[in-house]
């Protein structure tokens, strides 16, 4: 079977090829493309700025933020009918090297796969994509698009907030750095256990809709006070939870300055492929719990549940800013290269 697919050859070489797609093994499904989310990490992959996507090893289809409907499957999937919408994970284990055998989360794997970053595990830019069974996960059809595809967003901001033990209760200040779509995510996160939270974000397009997805205040980060501005707003103790989305050098270095005491510390946002100078004798004296946040463990069956909770109290449709077609993807690129003014581009397919 034929399909138009999306790959990354290098920075700012992204093309539509028509490809001969593999047979389906036993435990494959082969899913129709409904709509793919442009994430930040595609843009930084895209400008040559991160080392998650491995165009070194081959041109690879980008896109993890998918929903899609399944249209064949293997004679040994039982999970999932022709017929249902589903999404996936994106970081992907081999079950069977050291770190895996040892009960490590996925991210530990050996031979990890990363649905979207490497040419071994095609994504959601495309026509078609092919899935193993044990990481697709159906979700209810009457899910709109845009939630679907939201799902493994959520996913890494409720992950980086719950999963490696951030645990905010309503006795905490949250502050979150970033305002994009994981950092309101975080936001709802946080602001579902009844904690305060404080977004921080340069971006007043962004503070503004962070105030629509949980949080209570916004601060302004570009004159360099922020860390007095968050002691102005917690008493003078600094944060008890701080989650860092943005992936932004200045957001990072931060961290260690606007954590109140004995603060647990969660690192979302991605940097990987650049080091970043910061403060860290902090983390002594203030006695700091830090945990790092790439990829989960059996965590979307999880964010699902989640996400069917919230999804009528807060409007994940108008977190998505600019819709187009696919075959426009060069353009839709260049938008999501906008944060100025882009939240989320979502790229759509026919149905």
């Amino acid at each position: 079977m034929k399909c138009k697919q999306a790959f990354m050859y290098g920075p700012h070489d992204l093309r539509i090829e028509e490809v001969e797609l593999p047979p389906l093994r036993d435990d494959q499904i082969l899913i129709k493309l409904i709509a793919c989310g442009i994430c930040q990490s595609d843009v930084e992959c895209f400008e040559g700025e991160s080392a998650e996507g491995r165009y070194d090893l081959g041109p690879y289809t980008p896109g993890h933020e998918w929903v899609g409907r399944a249209v064949e499957i293997g004679k040994d999937v039982t999970s999932v009918k022709i017929g249902d919408k589903v999404v996936g994970d994106c970081v992907i284990p081999c079950h069977q090297c050291a770190n895996c055998k040892d009960g490590k989360m996925s991210s530990a794997c050996l031979n990890m796969r990363e649905v979207g970053f490497r040419p071994d595990s095609p994504g959601g830019f495309g026509e078609y994509m092919i899935l193993e069974e044990a990481y697709t996960h159906v979700i209810p059809e009457d899910w709109s698009n845009e939630v679907g595809s939201f799902v493994e967003n959520f996913n890494v901001a409720y992950w980086g907030v719950w999963g490696n033990g951030c645990n905010p209760d309503a006795s905490d200040v949250c502050v979150i750095i970033g305002g994009g779509p994981i950092g309101c995510s975080a936001s709802m996160v946080c602001a579902t256990s009844g904690a305060t939270v404080i977004v921080v974000d340069p971006v007043e397009s962004r503070r503004e809709n962070a105030l629509k997805y949980g949080a209570d205040y916004t601060v302004d980060p570009s004159d360099g006070n922020v860390e007095q501005k968050i002691k102005d707003l917690t008493n003078g103790r600094g944060a008890d939870v701080v989650i860092e989305c943005s992936g932004n050098d200045i957001g990072i270095a931060s961290l260690f300055d606007i954590a109140g005491h004995s603060a647990r510390v969660g690192v979302v946002g991605h940097s990987i492929g650049r080091k970043v100078p910061v403060e860290i004798g902090k983390t002594i004296w203030k006695t700091l719990h830090i945990a790092g946040s790439g990829g989960t463990t059996n965590w979307f069956p999880r964010t699902i549940r989640f996400m069917s909770k919230i999804k009528d109290k807060y409007d994940f449709e108008d977190l998505v800013s600019h819709y187009y077609k696919f075959e426009d993807l060069a353009e839709a690129m260049e938008m999501a290269r906008n944060k100025a003014v882009a939240r989320k581009v979502m790229l759509t397919f026919d149905e």
